[in-house]
């Protein structure tokens, strides 16, 4: 089973995306995400036997959760860079505890023989995926001429273990466990 951790979008902020999305996808044939799929990824699993379920389960019950976060989402980018992008995200912004969650998660992780994670954190959300190069004009002006980059924010009350079930359509997640953070 193909396996990571990340915290829920919540409605509203995904709906602000939506519309983001409804201008901006007719000015490029990339791969959309689908915005139901949208989550902030703290540590990514990848396979891992069906059989040793509960050890991921126990390692990350282990890992001391932080007060609820505060988040947002704003600032578009490109992975790796806007000359050759693979990726189109929209940054999410957090205080110095969404950095240590992930760094707790990969830690709990880590213990159970899952390769650490050797680049810095920078949590996003994916927007799309750019499979082959293609001229992506039309799409950076309609990003230079919006008014403001700033989706909203809320705070997140817990994280949680999703499956990952790549489908043709699109991968299906399902959260197999949550993990609330403290009061």
């Amino acid at each position: 089973m193909r396996l990571f951790v990340g915290i829920d979008v919540p409605y509203q902020m995904r709906r602000n995306l939506e519309l983001l999305l409804e201008l901006l996808k007719p000015k490029a044939r990339i791969s959309w995400s689908p915005l139901t799929n949208l989550h902030v990824t703290t540590k990514f699993i990848g396979e891992w036997p069906e059989q040793r379920l509960e050890e991921i389960k126990n390692a990350l019950r282990a890992v001391t959760p932080p007060a609820p976060l505060k988040l947002g989402i704003r600032g578009l980018g490109w992975f790796p860079n806007p000359h050759n992008p693979r990726v189109f995200y929209v940054a999410v912004q957090a205080g110095p505890e969404l950095a240590a969650l992930a760094k707790a998660a990969d830690e709990a992780c880590a213990a159970l023989g899952i390769e650490p994670e050797t680049r810095a954190y920078h949590p996003h959300l994916t927007l799309a995926r750019i499979r082959e190069p293609q001229p992506l004009t039309e799409l950076k002006q309609a990003i230079a001429q919006l008014p403001n980059d700033d989706f909203g924010g809320w705070t997140a009350s817990a994280f949680h273990l999703y499956q990952s079930q790549l489908r043709p359509g699109g991968s299906i997640y399902t959260k197999l466990e949550s993990y609330p953070f403290s009061a």
